[in-house]
This record gives structure tokens, sequence and C-alpha cells, in this order.
């Protein structure tokens, strides 16, 4: 899932509306922001299998410390402990602990039984990927959703917040259309996680759209 996990940050600005913005967004894509440093490190292992899935040509062998169940909480409560510390906001700090811990439940609706419960535990999954119409129209039922709910919480402050939220916006719907696409000839496992590090790029965007608009107190 891609566009579901981006949902969630656009949705927690409603929930949790103290918590920047920045920090919404960063943390339920933070397992997918983990997983390409993993690969290159060679902790991990991806290989392009056309066919895996419907919906993906990618088989995801092995990502014990970026997407089992275990280390998802454990990275929550990274996440959690770490803005609860520096700001004492505690709803702020559940929320986001929620959000990491929904990256792993999103995959595993979506994914096959490849998510590991705990690194080298049984792998899980409900392969909602096995069908491309229902992945697409749940996945963008969620997004937009999510975007109608954050133009309710939030209004710009001038044009820049409408070009701030519009872009990033337009963007992602974008990049989800371009994934949709076969992989390029030529494609590897290692430029797919160079590639992935550009999801870091998010954050200092969501910074920009924090910055150009404010939040609705409802």
């Amino acid at each position: 899932m891609f566009l579901g996990h981006f949902a969630v940050g656009f949705v927690g600005k409603r929930v949790a509306p103290r918590v920047p913005f920045p920090a919404l967004l960063f943390a339920p894509i933070l397992l997918d922001g983990l997983w390409p440093i993993f690969l290159l490190l060679g902790l991990e292992r991806v290989r392009i299998d056309p066919g895996n899935t419907a919906f993906t040509p990618l088989d995801f062998q092995r990502y014990p410390w970026s997407h089992s169940l275990l280390m998802t909480l454990i990275w929550a409560a990274l996440v959690g402990l770490t803005y609860r510390t520096l700001t004492r906001d505690g709803r702020g700090a559940w929320w986001l602990a929620a959000a990491v811990t929904s990256h792993w439940v999103l995959d595993w609706v979506t994914h096959r039984p490849d998510l590991p419960l705990w690194p080298g535990g049984p792998l899980v999954g409900l392969g909602l990927w096995r069908s491309v119409a229902a992945t697409i129209v749940i996945e963008l039922a969620m997004f937009f959703a999510s975007v109608w709910i954050f133009l309710r919480t939030t209004r710009p402050r001038g044009w820049m917040g409408r070009l701030s939220l519009a872009s990033l916006v337009a963007v992602l719907f974008l990049l989800y259309l371009m994934n949709l696409k076969p992989l390029p000839a030529g494609a590897t496992a290692r430029g797919i996680a160079w590639t992935g590090l550009l999801g870091w790029l998010f954050i200092p965007w969501a910074w920009w759209v924090e910055r150009t608009r404010r939040t609705v107190r409802r």
C-alpha cells in the first residue's frame, strides 16, 4: 500500500491537531523509509518477480527489521516515547505510535503472506494485492477521503497554502499511477532501494504544508 499510508497522515491532523504535520506524515510511512536503508545495508532482501501478485512484481523475500509486527511495535514505541519526551503531548504521542503501527496493519491487508510476525517468525498477509481493481478502489477511497478531512481541518494562509497542499496531493497521486505501470527494463533491487529513499523528501514537503496552512479548531 502507498496512498493508504499517507491517508493516515492526513487524517492525523483531525485526530491530533497539536502534532506538526511532518510528524503526522512521517509516522505512517516510517517503515517504508527504513526499508530501503536496510536493503542497501544488506539486512533485508527483495526480488523483482513479475506476477508475484497481480498488483506488484516485488517479492519481499526478507524484511524482518522494517516490517515484522514485533519490530513495528518497537519502532512505534520509540516514535511515541520520543515525541512524548520532547513535547509532553500524550495524546499526540499515542496517535503517532498508532500511526506507525497502522502501516503494518494496512500491509497485512494488502500483502500476500510475506509479513513476519517477528524476525524469523510465521509469515502472514491477507492478499488484497491479488486484485488490482479492489486495491485501487480501496486505496483511492482512503486517500481522497483523508484529503477531504484535511481540507476541513486546515485552512490555507494565502495562495502558498493552496499550492503546498495541492502539489503534494498531485505528486502522490501521480506517483501512485506510475506505480501501476510495469517496472522498466533493467530495474534492479538496488535501484528500487535508492528510489525508495526519495520518500524521505515528503517530510520537508509536509513542513511546507504546515507552514502555509493553519489548523481550524472544531
